[in-house]
């Protein structure tokens, strides 16, 4: 039952785009395209799930063990932008159309703070590896139904006409605060 309650709570109650405000960067760049979304869902997918659980393991094994807690942050960090440049490679080799797509916001998974934040949240929660792979997977499921959902969205707002004034982000921005106040009904769920 905790594993569901974790999954169900990342996801939709305490989602990390539209209750945290995690990852606003790509959520906002990468959300023109429902086909560019999906991929760039993917990777986040994958890189927080295997980020989040090397990164248990490092905290657990290593800086637990030998007190060196406080190089937690870069450590973390440096493990991210190992997978994010093996997911790159993987993606450009695989799917050259989707890395032209995702463009200078593949490299950015780097610095996407859902990504760490998931690592260092599930180090604080206390989780262990089971709960640290279900909160890292409902983490990016999470950020995945949200960059789909805006997605779909700003293409049907494509051919409307919008006031001049609030074409582009603005109204993206506006939609994911509706998003958001959409999601705090989720709240009482668990």
């Amino acid at each position: 039952m905790n594993i569901l309650t974790i999954l169900v709570s990342t996801v939709f109650v305490n989602n990390f785009v539209l209750a945290r405000f995690l990852g606003i960067c790509p959520f906002l760049g990468v959300s023109n395209k429902i086909e560019t979304a999906t991929g760039m869902s993917i990777a986040v997918t994958f890189v927080v799930t295997l980020s989040s659980i090397i990164t248990y393991v490092i905290q657990v094994a290593i800086l637990d063990v030998l007190g060196l807690q406080y190089l937690q942050t870069i450590v973390f960090i440096l493990v991210i932008a190992a997978l994010v440049q093996f997911v790159e490679m993987v993606i450009k080799k695989t799917s050259p159309t989707l890395y032209e797509a995702l463009g200078v916001y593949l490299p950015l998974i780097t610095t996407n703070c859902v990504v760490l934040g998931v690592a260092i949240l599930n180090i604080q929660e206390g989780f262990n590896l089971i709960e640290t792979i279900f909160n890292s997977i409902g983490a990016s499921i999470g950020f995945g139904i949200a960059l789909i959902l805006i997605s779909g969205i700003r293409e049907q707002l494509e051919p409307v006409d919008v006031p001049e004034a609030l074409e582009g982000f603005p109204i993206a921005l506006i939609t994911a605060g509706l998003m958001s106040i959409a999601f705090l009904g989720f709240n009482g769920l668990v």
